[in-house]
Order: C-alpha cells, then sequence, then structure tokens
C-alpha cells in the first residue's frame, strides 16, 4: 500500500513534524475544497500514487474527542443551491459526479462516518447529514473519483463541531498528530 500511495493533510499544525521526524512525505494542501482540491490533482500527476491517503482532524457531534473515524462518504456541506430547486450538497448540472462520494473502507477496525466538507469552521448542525465535519476531503474525493485514484481518510475528532470547537480544535492536535501516526505506520 505505501509504495503506490501518497499522503495528504491539510495542514502541517495536523502533523506537529511528527510524519517528518519519520521521514514521512506529507504534502499539505492548505485550508479549503480550492486548496485541497488543486494540490490533491498536483500530488496525483507529479507521484502517479494509485491510493491517496487523506489524515488530518475533523469535528463531530456523535463521535468522541479523539477518536479515529474512517470516512464511508464525503458530502458537500456549503453547497446550497436550494433556491434554484436543487437539494442541499448537489452541485447542479455536474451529472457525472454524484452529490456524495462513497469510499471503499480500509480499516474496518475503526467506526465509519460520513463527513460533510465545506469552506467554513463549522460550528453548528449542517444542513447535509452528516456525523462528522471537514474543510478539505470533498474535494479531494472528488479529484480521486475523477482520477481513479483510490482514496482513503481518517480523520481524528479534535472537537464537538460546537461554539468551543475553535478551542478544541487547537488543544488537541498533538495527540491526533499521534493517533494519525501510528495509524499511518501500520499501514500495510
Amino acid at each position: 500500500m505505501k509504495n503506490s500511495s501518497a499522503l495528504i493533510m491539510a495542514l502541517p499544525s495536523e502533523s506537529k513534524g511528527l510524519f517528518e521526524q519519520q521521514n514521512i512525505d506529507v504534502h499539505y494542501s492548505g485550508v479549503g475544497k480550492v486548496n485541497a482540491a488543486f494540490k490533491a490533482f498536483e500530488v496525483i500527476q507529479k507521484t502517479g500514487c494509485k491510493t491517496l491517503i487523506n489524515l488530518g482532524s475533523a469535528g463531530s457531534s456523535t463521535f468522541k474527542a479523539h477518536e479515529l473515524v474512517e470516512v464511508s462518504q464525503f458530502v458537500q456541506r456549503d453547497m446550497d443551491v436550494s433556491p434554484l430547486g436543487f437539494e442541499v450538497g448537489v452541485t447542479p448540472m455536474d451529472e457525472h459526479y454524484p452529490a456524495a462520494i462513497d469510499l471503499e473502507p480500509y480499516f474496518l477496525e475503526l467506526n465509519q462516518g460520513i463527513c460533510g466538507t465545506g469552506d467554513s469552521f463549522e460550528t453548528s448542525q449542517p444542513k447535509v447529514a452528516c456525523n462528522l465535519v471537514d474543510m478539505e476531503g470533498y474535494a479531494i474525493a472528488k479529484v480521486c473519483k475523477k482520477l481513479d485514484v483510490r482514496l482513503i481518510s481518517v480523520k481524528y475528532i479534535t472537537d464537538g463541531a460546537d461554539d468551543t470547537a475553535h478551542l478544541d480544535w487547537e488543544e488537541n492536535l498533538l495527540l491526533g498528530a499521534h493517533k494519525l501516526l501510528g495509524l499511518y505506520l501500520n499501514l500495510k
């Protein structure tokens, strides 16, 4: 797996330098869907990887803080063209790519979750059905789907996606980096 894969994370603060200390090449996308899509495309083109591994942080009012959750599906929580008759999360005139992107499970021992991606730091209940939230995953998943590259995504739950989320996120990143590194080192 590791030989034909590449690793992408949003920010160096999510890895805390632990991956680099193990000589693991990490590609950082930056925050948000545009940055994530661009970086995912660039990484796939440069490395020729068959699998892209996305590790990072997420908020959830369903899963417990400090839990690792594998994403089984990505949806867009901020795509809202409902005034034109489209369901929230659906990109208009994009028939070839579904509003929900399913991922094949890899870590059967982890809980599976539906991740709502949006260009905002979520502090309330999203408009789409999801049980964790991030800011990059859907964009990475869509690029992988278009380029026929497998995506494996695991999120460390840093916060409850509530009004203290920004404080909890910052405080929990180091423990998350340790857990994500442990998971990565055990990949086959």
